[in-house]
């Protein structure tokens, strides 16, 4: 069954990335898909992108570096405290989220018409009860793998 999950999840982020590369995006990786939406609307810092994905603050350091290299993020001052940088997306970066969403909505279709909605709503339904919340949106896959 883990192998079946995590198979669908491939499936998925696969089939959006290809899609994203056609519409303007094809830089876009998971992990900067995962920060965007770890970033928000209202901003945030390094490491409060890296404790909201469950990884450290230099992976996440890492990640936003690059969200920024590529115009999908920008670094200004916290008007609360000028020690501290937020970073912010770009409209490129809501651009790339808005796309991932409506694709994603486009392969949720697919999947009720293939499986029927009332099952693809059932099987969400089911994954939301055995799925702790706190860690439905960690990527710390890397200590499964042995990594840092």
């Amino acid at each position: 069954m883990p192998l079946l999950l995590f198979g669908g999840f491939r499936t998925l982020i696969d089939r959006l990335h290809a899609r994203l590369a056609t519409e303007g995006h094809p830089d876009m990786r998971p992990a900067h898909g995962f920060a965007m939406q770890a970033i928000g609307a209202r901003g945030a810092t390094a490491s409060e992108v890296g404790r909201r994905l469950g990884v450290s603050k230099q992976a996440a350091g890492k990640t936003v570096d690059r969200l920024l290299a590529l115009g999908y993020a920008e670094r200004a001052d916290d008007p609360a405290d000028a020690r501290r940088k937020l970073v912010h997306l770009t409209p490129r970066g809501h651009d790339a989220l808005a796309r991932s969403a409506a694709v994603f909505d486009e392969l949720r279709a697919e999947w009720c018409a293939a499986l029927g909605a009332d099952r693809v709503r059932a099987l969400e339904a089911d994954l939301r009860n055995v799925v702790p919340e706190e860690t439905a949106f960690r990527l710390d896959a890397t200590s499964w793998l042995g990594g840092a």
